[in-house]
């Protein structure tokens, strides 16, 4: 079945609520330490202040909010000459949501299969995201994004519970709900912190 399509740019913005469904919403408990390495503590202690499934749907009007406040040449901008730009960021976004929901779609279907690592600083290179639209990027996030609340809400408790190895480490699928929001958590800082940038 296909998901829902996402609203166009220009309809966003008038309307930053457009096209997304309400989703019944589980509780899911925090990961423990075992349940992930020491690299995501950070993203996990992030999605652990809030209600994790919460904070994934409000992310989207957060970055939103952020894509309309910037120009084109705005979302060029890098604090240091060797840091990304607005526009890498958001690209890396959905690059590591795909990453990361990917694993969770795998662990939580209870694939023990070991899943491999990626070169981050790579894809955002290969990803040509300065030559591309905002609106493009910020659609293409919302797309990913909504597909993982979807998966999230359609695994059980006892799927969510499952382990699996991801980049030659343990990690278990409510782990990957955690870091998944701690990781976006992350970059929204930053981009407020040291890219000046408006974010609710």
């Amino acid at each position: 079945m296909e998901s829902d399509p996402v609203a166009p740019w220009h309809y966003q913005r008038l309307h930053p609520t457009a096209h997304i469904r309400a989703m019944s919403r589980q509780s899911i408990a925090p990961p423990v330490a075992d349940e992930y390495v020491p690299y995501y503590a950070g993203y996990v202690a992030l999605a652990r202040e809030h209600d994790p499934l919460a904070l994934l749907e409000g992310q989207r009007d957060s970055l939103r909010a952020m894509c309309a406040s910037l120009t084109e040449e705005q979302a060029l901008v890098r604090y240091a000459p060797d840091k990304w730009s607005v526009k890498e960021v958001l690209g890396h976004l959905a690059d590591t949501e795909r990453v990361f929901s990917y694993r969770l779609f795998r662990i939580g279907r209870g694939d023990s299969t070991p899943l491999a690592g990626f070169d981050q600083n790579a894809y955002v290179a290969g990803g040509h995201f300065d030559q591309r639209p905002l609106g493009e990027l910020l659609d293409e996030f919302l797309s990913v994004r909504n597909a993982t609340l979807q998966l999230v809400n359609g695994l059980t408790p006892e799927e969510l519970a499952r382990h699996g190895i991801a980049n030659e480490a343990a990690v278990s699928a409510r782990a990957l709900v955690y870091i998944a929001a701690g990781h976006v958590a992350h970059h929204l800082k930053i981009l407020r912190d040291s890219y000046g940038v408006t974010i609710p």
